[in-house]
């Protein structure tokens, strides 16, 4: 009776809509004129350009030369802090919100969590934050850091990151970044290759050098990004190595004899980072990164976000060791846009360090712009959808309808202010309620999620495609773009060409669209590897004075000069069968199961069938096993459980067939995981790619097993 009342009023409620489409047929179209915003959205893009053999594209926005620079008078990373200085000396540039304490929680299972309150953000303006830069250079230069010899950042993302960063670019002293999450050998790894004598690190991660000093004997100072708290003595750090806080550092630097010593300016050419990649396929290698290359590949990606400037505010929260969010905060600082800073862990309300009833950071500094790994996004998704689900039947009904109905209308040219206020600003407030712009990068992002925050957040999501090696700079879609399922077209600084991977059966003879290995080209692409001279010529190529950086990943561009990407060159495995599996297509379709919180495809070429590694979304397993008459059952039991693994076998068959997989992609056995897969795991990137080679190795025993029942 109920679902006859519930499709009885959501019928009523499709007449109601229906009726006032009619009515406000001929205002709304005035006001939306959706005839110019489809003809916007459906425009060509990019264009080929004739290039003899391969393919190639650029922007139609492109009349000559590809660019270089965000402004004709800057050339340096230094020029443009300077710029933005001089015309927004008294805005607010960097804020940190104050701690106000720090309490444990204990949990249900006996663990304690630390939680924090914190106050609002306080604030240095461009003036003070370019003071700060100017004394922390000179403090180091004070120190005996010298002119292009390596300097290493290895710090949370945070105000001082960015002064320190900025002081580097100054003083042309080459930064080299190292994610904080990396583990000892890693850490002195990059430190030994570099041969960095100063290392930037936090009062939290100096920990993760008590004992291992002895193993990088270059290293001669520590210095600590410590709030201006006086530094505790930390043991197992030899007395050979000077420790000093950030603040002493500024302090010596803001001396008369030292503040006007003679700055060695950097030229466009001279190395900005020594950027280390995350290492999802192995080693991390150093990148390096010149002025002018980041100077080309913001000037791109500026160009793709409209109006950017003051007052927008941008919340800075993912790696800065990573240059997706380097590359934007940089980029929002030229402008004039502020940056509050945040962490991954006190971001929104419900965030895990952010005591219950208290305020996350999305939440204070409600901010208007935002950058998104796409792992991040597909969780708020699911997050969304799980209340909804749990919300009754008539809640899920109602927005199920409310949703499809502003997805009809925004495919349309339209928009839903009634529903935006009434119905989606809920979930707007999870971010704020301001954010105007979205950008995703770092890995594929599925439809699904790029439709759901487009609806629910009542904003454009800009999904890019950029690698380490080109400076995070390659394509962007445009916020009027109102189609899914690619990457935008090439920004102005790069152009795009498809080369044959015959292999892959990918070749650009192909139709409809030629197919192929992409290659990003333009003044944006870096330098090579560090020290790596044979990996810098496989990967690195000069055409027709233009230099390339040869991808891995496959691609092609669509009737509106779209880039999608459809395979990777590393991910592809072709099995007994002889058919070709893309590992990450597959993980991408099956991870938007509600049963799915994290997903590793495994296949080999010695078998028929692939297998999933799979951590199971906890309360959707636990009410799976439920049905199965596991009551009571602890959850590493429940994915031990075989007749609980069989099923979700079972439901993930059923979501791949339903999203158009073929059966060969589908796998045949899953094997479940009951520990998520974390930074701290080692297991997932900082950018949260899955390490594959790790995870083969932590579950070959078990996959082996599998295979042999």
């Amino acid at each position: 009776m109920t679902e006859v009342w519930i499709s009885a009023v959501v019928g009523l409620l499709k007449a109601v809509c229906f009726v006032v489409d009619v009515v406000s047929y001929i205002p709304c179209y005035f006001i939306y004129r959706p005839d110019k915003v489809l003809k916007q959205s459906r425009r060509t893009k990019a264009v080929r350009v004739a290039d003899g053999q391969s393919v190639a594209y650029r922007s139609v926005e492109v009349k000559g030369q590809l660019t270089t620079t965000l402004f004709p008078e800057c050339r340096t990373l230094d020029d443009l802090f300077e710029r933005a200085v001089r015309l927004s000396a008294i805005e607010p540039c960097l804020g940190t919100r104050e701690l106000l304490k720090e309490e444990d929680e204990l949990q249900p299972n006996g663990r304690v969590f630390k939680k924090v309150v914190l106050g609002d953000y306080h604030w240095l303006t461009f003036e003070q934050t370019s003071a700060r830069v100017s004394n922390f250079g000179s403090g180091l230069l004070a120190l005996g850091q010298k002119p292009k010899k390596h300097l290493v950042i290895f710090a949370e993302t945070r105000a001082e990151w960015m002064i320190a960063a900025q002081a580097c670019f100054k003083y042309n002293f080459p930064v080299v970044t190292l994610y904080a999450t990396l583990g000892q050998d890693a850490i002195i790894h990059g430190i030994n290759e570099t041969e960095a004598t100063f290392v930037i690190t936090s009062t939290e991660l100096l920990t993760k050098f008590s004992g291992i000093m002895s193993r990088m004997p270059v290293v001669e100072n520590l210095i600590v990004m410590n709030n201006g708290h006086k530094l505790s003595t930390f043991p197992n750090i030899p007395n050979s190595v000077k420790i000093y806080g950030m603040n002493e550092v500024e302090g010596i630097g803001a001396k008369p004899e030292h503040i006007n010593a003679a700055v060695t300016k950097p030229k466009p050419e001279d190395i900005a980072l020594v950027m280390y990649t995350s290492g999802s396929t192995g080693l991390a290698k150093g990148v390096l990164i010149t002025h002018a290359n980041l100077m080309a590949g913001m000037s791109g990606q500026c160009e793709r976000i409209q109006n950017l400037r003051s007052p927008d505010i941008y919340i800075g929260y993912l790696p800065l060791a990573h240059v997706l969010e380097l590359s934007a905060e940089i980029s929002c600082v030229a402008h004039g846009v502020c940056i509050g800073y945040s962490s991954p862990l006190t971001l929104t309300d419900q965030s895990s360090k952010i005591k219950r009833g208290s305020k996350g950071d999305v939440s204070v500094l409600r901010p208007t712009l935002m950058a998104a790994v796409p792992v991040i996004m597909d969780r708020i998704y699911k997050g969304v959808m799980d209340k909804v689900n749990s919300g009754g039947a008539f809640g899920k009904a109602f927005f199920e309808f409310a949703y499809e109905y502003k997805k009809k209308k925004l495919i349309g040219g339209y928009d839903t202010p009634l529903l935006n206020k009434f119905v989606f600003s809920k979930i707007c407030s999870l971010l704020g309620c301001r954010i105007r712009l979205m950008l995703s990068g770092g890995a594929p992002l599925s439809e699904a999620t790029h439709r759901f925050m487009n609806i629910c957040f009542c904003c454009p999501v800009e999904q890019g495609y950029g690698l380490t090696e080109t400076c995070g700079a390659g394509t962007v879609s445009e916020a009027t773009d109102l189609s899914t399922g690619h990457v935008g077209a090439p920004l102005l600084c790069s152009e795009f060409r498809l080369q044959d991977w015959p292999e892959g059966n990918y070749t650009t003879k192909d139709e409809p669209f030629p197919r192929g290995e992409i290659l990003v080209g333009g003044c944006n692409v870096a330098m090579g590897y560090y020290l790596n001279d044979a990996k810098t010529r496989e990967d690195f190529m000069t055409i027709d004075g233009i230099r390339f950086f040869c991808t891995g990943d496959i691609g092609l561009f669509d009737h509106e000069g779209c880039l999608r990407i459809i395979d990777r060159k590393k991910d592809l495995v072709k099995l007994q069968t002889g058919d070709y599996i893309s590992l990450s297509k597959v993980e991408t379709v099956l991870k938007m199961s509600p049963i799915v919180d994290q997903i590793c495809l495994c296949a080999s070429s010695f078998q028929v069938y692939t297998i999933a590694i799979v951590v199971p979304n906890q309360k959707n397993l636990v009410n799976l096993a439920a049905s199965l008459g596991h009551n009571g059952v602890e959850f590493p039991q429940l994915c031990a459980s075989k007749d609980v693994a069989k099923e979700v076998t079972k439901i993930l068959t059923a979501h791949g067939l339903k999203s158009k997989l073929d059966k060969f992609e589908i796998p045949q056995k899953v094997l479940l995981c009951a520990e998520p897969w974390t930074l701290e795991t080692g297991l997932v990137t900082d950018a949260y790619k899955l390490k594959r080679r790790k995870i083969d190795e932590k579950f070959k025993s078990e996959i082996a097993k599998l295979y042999e029942e």
